[in-house]
């Protein structure tokens, strides 16, 4: 599973006086539509964390096509772009509930051990999950 979607619907919170989706929110969703992606492939981002790897955003670029609106029901595709040593990089995809879209981005996060705060190598577990795809 290259791809996954998920279903949101935008709250009054995360707009502006005008009922649009304020800008710094998109990143929550592509945070959402991350964290389901590989829990659907078997890996939880908590699993992980209690096992001792991070994986922060090191990168995030966005381009805003139209605005999401207030009430709007979201669909957010996450598509699994590489992994390569230390890096991981997705695509994503935002749709409205015409299936216009509506905002496409690319984020690169880095495995880091937690410990020593350094980069370290995709974990096996990880790696083998991926190699099924």
């Amino acid at each position: 599973m290259k791809t996954h979607e998920l279903q949101v619907r935008v709250r009054y919170a995360e707009t502006d006086q005008m009922g649009v989706v304020y800008h710094g929110n998109y990143a929550q969703y592509f945070e959402m539509g991350r964290v389901e992606w590989l829990r659907n492939i078997g890996i939880s981002y908590k699993w992980m964390e209690e096992n001792g790897v991070m994986l922060p955003v090191v990168s995030l670029n966005m381009n805003y096509k139209k605005p999401a609106r207030y009430d709007d029901i979201l669909t957010i595709k996450t598509i699994f772009k590489s992994q390569r040593s230390v890096k991981i990089e997705f695509d994503y995809e935002i749709y409205n509930q015409q299936m216009e879209l509506l905002t496409i981005a690319s984020s690169v996060l880095v495995f880091v051990d937690k410990k020593t705060g350094r980069p370290t190598a995709a974990p096996e577990y990880v790696v083998a999950k991926l190699l099924e795809l």
